[in-house]
């Protein structure tokens, strides 16, 4: 005891602080640049390196994209476009460009506007992190009649731009590269991922062709195909809906470019049919970039739909058509948006979610008069569609109509003083139910709540982990019962989604290792016994931060280690000393900061809930796993990735 308490404290000077140069901030933070370490992340690398290939197609230099599975595991993406320039960079004469932009964060030819007037690539981060995580990359450039290539192993070049010859008859890039093990560990690239992801860009772009191939057999995917698609996305939804009744006999479809109308480059395409055969979708996209948390581009194209028909059911008479919502258009809607515009701003690396507000504008504004002429051409279909919609409009009205009822009802039995914290809105819409862990969280959640929209669940303890439970006991569960009455449904084959008495139900616990496992066993739960809730987009995940920086008046707040360094390095709010404060948990939080990180829509971080569509079973087993009663599986997993862990919370 004596020597520890004699030993000397650690110190932290200006040594102590790291500067993480070239790309090594992405093999140290992966998940800062392609979200994560998972299958999603891993497959996003060769998205990144064929939006590239997009690029130089829809900037019309090129009309071919070759896709090749190497039985290694690594992949080839050839285009026969321009060619990365290979000629020394002006501000880095001893490297030429392509060095610059393998190994350089925020280098590329898609800041300016000059070289591409729309593009996936914005950040100049795309091909870089792809190098950064990559054990061995080789690019060749077919360039003036010659071919010239450089490799790269972990982001780093293995010597110089070489000239391997001429090349009289080839020009454009071609991209191989293997995702790195230390990385991604064990896991692989999936060839009918693949396939699917170079047939939906072949739809996004009618002038491209786009050929597959692959070395490596692989249940149904083919070993080679060819996609091109003249009808664009109204081919793509008329494979989607193959064989399924829908209103009308031909989509709602079209092509606009907004030079014609606005003045601006960029075109939006679209394509949207009703059927009362499946549940509705969307899916959107932005530069020919998935958006599967949408946007301002697909909320444009909603607006435009939705006064269109409405104005339609007014012309006809129906005066029900005034109660028409955007639920209820995308309740039976399979639409598919596709916009190209100029700097486009998202919403992380990712690109999950297009931000740009004037993108709302102009598709709104490109699609209505379409949708108001498409409806008039076809009066049968319109006016099929019209009753449809409305009829989804009066189920949704009745349904709302006794859920005001059932809410009033609900909380007088659930008798749950202390317990419940009910908003005092009347209906769904807009509602969001938090489940904190403990009383003491509650307490500084109910004072940063809005009353009328946010209500408040505080568990007590740790709830049953249900993998494997008899229904028996979670029938006598008293959280699981808890739970179930203030959301207001069922378990299992008794669960019913209308009945769901808030629109958002968000898991907010303790930024620790008690906290992820509170959260874990909430998530296996509503995995487990309310999938559909999951499905629907209503379970979502707070991001209370661990530390608060504070500059004199100003203040700021860091999810994680990572996240206060940068601020810190960046210099925060200007000069003056930089306090910092760690938060030991949700009650220690008072209720301005609560508000402000967690619970505030306008400032707040949320991670919604999801399960991939192409690896449904494949989460399953990974729950099972985890969660399920076989240590020695969840053994197994923790040995096989235990070494990609960076931090330990101990």
């Amino acid at each position: 005891m004596n020597d520890l308490l004699s030993s000397a404290p650690e110190t932290y000077d200006a040594a102590s602080i790291e500067v993480l140069e070239g790309l090594e901030p992405v093999r140290k933070r992966p998940g800062m640049y392609i979200g994560g370490t998972d299958e999603r992340a891993l497959h996003h690398l060769v998205a990144e390196v064929l939006d590239n290939s997009m690029d130089e197609a829809v900037a019309g230099h090129a009309n071919r994209i070759e896709v090749e599975f190497h039985a290694d595991h690594s992949v080839t993406i050839r285009d026969n476009g321009r060619g990365i320039p290979i000629d020394p960079h002006p501000k880095f004469p001893e490297k030429s460009a392509l060095e610059v932009i393998l190994c350089t964060l925020h280098a590329g030819g898609k800041f300016s506007g000059k070289a591409y007037q729309t593009s996936g690539g914005l950040h100049g981060v795309g091909a870089s992190v792809v190098n950064a995580l990559s054990d061995h990359m080789r690019v060749e450039v077919a360039r003036n009649r010659e071919l010239h290539a450089q490799e790269f192993s972990r982001g780093i070049p293995q010597g110089p731009v070489a000239r391997v010859g001429p090349a009289p008859n080839r020009r454009g890039t071609s991209v191989t590269f293997h995702p790195d093990p230390e990385i991604f560990g064990t896991l692989k690239l999936r060839p009918a991922r693949l396939l699917r992801m170079a047939k939906s860009k072949a739809y996004l772009f009618s002038g491209v062709e786009i050929r597959w191939k692959s070395e490596v057999a692989d249940g149904d995917t083919p070993l080679e195909a060819t996609f091109h698609f003249p009808g664009g996305l109204a081919d793509y939804l008329g494979e989607q809906l193959s064989g399924a009744v829908t209103y009308a006999d031909r989509p709602f479809a079209g092509r606009v470019e907004f030079q014609e109308k606005f003045g601006q480059p960029g075109a939006v395409e679209w394509a949207i049919n009703w059927t009362p055969a499946r549940d509705g979708f969307v899916q959107s996209y932005c530069n020919t970039v998935p958006t599967p948390e949408g946007g301002t581009h697909e909320a444009g194209f909603w607006s435009a739909v939705l006064r269109g028909i409405r104005a339609y059911g007014e012309l006809a008479g129906n005066k029900k058509a005034a109660q028409i919502t955007r639920e209820d258009m995308a309740a039976g809607g399979c639409a598919l948006v596709s916009c190209f515009i100029r700097e486009p701003e998202f919403v992380g690396q990712t690109k999950d979610r297009l931000a740009t507000q004037e993108a709302a504008r102009m598709v709104e504004g490109a699609v209505r008069d379409h949708f108001d002429n498409w409806l008039a051409a076809d009066t049968k279909a319109a006016g099929a569609i019209l009753d449809f919609l409305v009829l989804r409009a009066e189920e949704r009205l009745k349904r709302r109509a006794e859920k005001e009822t059932s809410r009033k009802s609900a909380t007088k039995k659930l008798r749950l003083p202390g317990k419940l914290v009910d908003c005092t809105a009347t209906n769904r819409i807009g509602t969001e139910l938090f489940i904190v862990e403990g009383d003491s969280a509650g307490g500084s959640a109910k004072m940063a709540r809005d009353r009328k929209t946010q209500a408040l669940l505080p568990l007590r303890g740790k709830i049953l982990n249900v993998i494997g439970a008899a229904s028996s006991k979670l029938g006598q569960n008293a959280e699981i019962n808890d739970l179930c009455q203030a959301l207001g449904v069922g378990l299992g084959s008794k669960f019913r989604l209308d009945d769901l008495r808030y629109d958002r139900i968000i898991i907010m616990t303790d930024a620790d290792v008690d906290g992820a496992h509170i959260a874990a066993l909430l998530m296996t739960f509503f995995f487990t016994q309310m999938r559909p809730m999951i499905d629907a987009g209503h379970l979502y995940l707070a991001c209370p931060p661990l530390f608060r920086l504070t500059q004199g008046p100003k203040r700021a707040y860091a999810l994680d280690e990572a996240e206060k360094a940068r601020l810190i390095a960046e210099g925060f709010g200007g000069k003056g000393k930089i306090d910092v404060s760690r938060f030991k948990g949700l009650g220690e939080m008072d209720a301005k900061d609560l508000k402000e990180t967690t619970m505030d829509p306008a400032s707040r971080r949320l991670i919604r809930v999801s399960v991939d569509d192409d690896l449904p079973g494949e989460t399953g087993d990974l729950v099972e796993r985890l969660m399920g009663k076989k240590p020695e599986l969840r053994f197994q997993y923790i040995s096989e990735n235990a070494r990609f862990v960076e931090e330990l919370d101990v």
